[in-house]
């Protein structure tokens, strides 16, 4: 029923999907807002911005309930596990740190040895998966903070993760223009998609499993069909293409522009499996 956005500006907008609207605003006068992640009921937002700390939300009320600095540099991106327990952050200091979601402490710190830009956890909230600026992309036991393995064969920075709700693929999105799907059982590649022209900006999973929807600098939305790899269908918009988010329904695309736009799409001919 909502899409939430966050914005070179410095705001989080909370949208009606039905109608478009905007239904608030969230603002801290940190500019930049870099990532964003809801909590599974739906309670409470974490977003970061361009400087080290890290905000959590009200979705109800817009209240800011607390503000985290436990990163020494900017924090590029964050995700709350599935169980509502912890957050997982990435930054410019090399490191992700896992914290708890109620207290605000910090639980440990992982080095990846690089930027990490993106971060996921898998749906049984026991690993989380940091993708760097080094092309790697590691595994982590959220449990002890053990690194399970690395996954290689980007030549480009790793803009973004995604998680089949079986948790067994990982998506990678990266500046080298393609999109890899990994399995996460064997740790090893299973296979590469190309079509993109420029640098992939964001990769979303449908939660089925059988769909993933890039964007890229190169001005596109893709849907892909994970099971033969088809192209489904592609948008063109009028600038860069830096994000994007699908509904349960899997039919329903929100994509953002650098431009400032947000792009509310519908996918024609395809049913929910």
């Amino acid at each position: 029923k909502r899409a939430i956005s966050g914005s070179l500006d410095g705001t989080v907008k909370i949208w009606n999907l039905e109608t478009g609207n905007s239904l608030f605003t969230l603002s801290d006068r940190s500019p930049w807002v870099r990532s964003l992640a809801v909590t599974p009921d739906g309670e409470k937002l974490v977003s970061t911005a361009s400087g080290n700390n890290i905000q959590i939300w009200n979705l109800r009320t817009g209240e800011q309930l607390r503000t985290m600095s436990i990163h020494q540099e900017s924090v590029w991106a964050v995700a709350v596990t599935p169980d509502s327990k912890k957050i997982v952050s990435g930054s410019w200091d090399k490191t992700l740190k896992v914290s708890d979601l109620e207290t605000g402490k910090e639980i440990f710190t992982l080095t990846h040895g690089e930027i990490v830009e993106t971060v996921a956890v898998t749906p049984d909230s026991k690993r989380a998966i940091s993708g760097s600026w080094d092309s790697t992309i590691k595994v982590w036991n959220l449990e002890d903070g053990e690194e399970l393995f690395t996954l290689n064969g980007h030549t480009g920075q790793i803009k973004d993760l995604a998680i089949t709700p079986d948790s067994k693929r990982l998506i990678s999105g990266s500046s080298d223009h393609t999109i890899k799907v990994w399995s996460l059982e064997m740790g090893k590649e299973l296979l590469t998609l190309t079509g993109h022209t420029d640098w992939i900006t964001s990769v979303v999973a449908t939660r089925d499993g059988n769909r993933l929807i890039t964007t890229s600098f190169d001005c596109t939305v893709k849907v892909w069909d994970l099971r033969s790899c088809e192209l489904l269908a592609g948008f063109r918009g009028d600038s860069w293409l830096k994000c994007c988010a699908v509904t349960p329904d899997g039919v329903t695309i929100v994509a953002g522009e650098v431009s400032g736009r947000l792009h509310f799409l519908r996918l024609e001919g395809v049913k929910d499996e």
